[in-house]
């Protein structure tokens, strides 16, 4: 039996064929947020910038945040407003756990992914790889 095409031709065949971004090094930062204090309340000037960022709905990281910091929290125009006095690192180091939860690809590492509702489960999909992967649902 012959083949139509050998090994490598297969594989610049399949390479050609992939997304463009998968081949893209690019690094990826979230930004710092950047606020302060007013009374006992932690001010997140640029909540939404970071959201918009991180390609998620600032209600679905807020609600994030304000069960991993045990808080409440509002959002107010492009900032978020929470219940407490946080350390800025202390809101970093939860923004990094929800994009490491709810935005990278657990496949190719990419944060090339968005969260698709189905049935009762949410899916991150991969745009880059196309894994699909159940996550957490923020109820």
């Amino acid at each position: 039996m012959a083949w139509k095409y050998s090994y490598d031709e297969l594989l610049k065949k399949v390479r050609k064929e992939l997304p463009e971004v998968i081949f893209k090094k690019e690094r990826f930062e979230v930004p710092r947020i950047s606020g302060g204090y007013q009374g006992n309340h932690t001010i997140v000037n640029n909540f939404k910038q970071i959201a918009d960022y991180v390609r998620r709905k600032p209600e679905h990281l807020l609600k994030f945040l304000t069960r991993e910091l045990a808080t409440q929290a509002r959002l107010d125009g492009v900032r978020a407003d929470f219940t407490g006095r946080f350390r800025s690192n202390e809101i970093n180091d939860k923004i990094n756990a929800y994009v490491d939860q709810f935005v990278k690809c657990h496949e190719c590492g990419k944060p090339d992914t968005k969260l698709v509702k189905q049935d009762r489960l949410t899916v991150m999909t991969c745009m880059a790889c196309g894994s699909k992967k159940p996550v957490r649902s923020l109820k």
